[in-house]
This record gives structure tokens, C-alpha cells and sequence, in this order.
């Protein structure tokens, strides 16, 4: 199996990153990303587009990880 590039771990850390501030707003109401860069600002709005395309891109990363195997 191929190892992962530079991409595919910007990817993954951005999806982690995205995964870990839903967990904080499901059980605390509390946007980590928000608090940091303020709500809906540039910033916030880019970092919030950049986890769901890494989500996407994921999805298809993991297609091609799953017909190698």
C-alpha cells in the first residue's frame, strides 16, 4: 500500500480538527474555532471551508486506499 503524502495528512489533521470542535460544540456549545478567530469572520469562514473539503477529499482518498487492498 502507498504511504500517505503531504496532502493526505493536511487532510486528515484538518478533518481531525473539524471533528474535535463538533465534539466541543455538541457537548458544551462551545465553537473553538470561533472563540479564535472570531464568529464567522474571514478567517473562521476559510478554516470552516478547508475541513469540509479535506472531508471530501477523504472520502475519496479512502475509495482509493480501500480498491488497493
Amino acid at each position: 500500500m502507498n504511504k500517505l503524502n503531504s496532502l493526505d495528512w493536511i487532510a486528515l489533521i484538518l478533518l481531525v480538527v473539524g471533528g474535535l470542535n463538533w465534539l466541543l460544540v455538541g457537548l458544551f456549545s462551545f465553537d473553538l474555532v470561533a472563540s479564535i478567530f472570531g464568529y464567522m469572520t474571514t478567517v473562521s469562514k476559510i478554516i470552516y471551508v478547508l475541513v469540509g473539503l479535506s472531508a471530501v477529499y477523504i472520502l475519496f482518498l479512502s475509495g482509493k486506499i480501500r480498491r488497493k487492498v
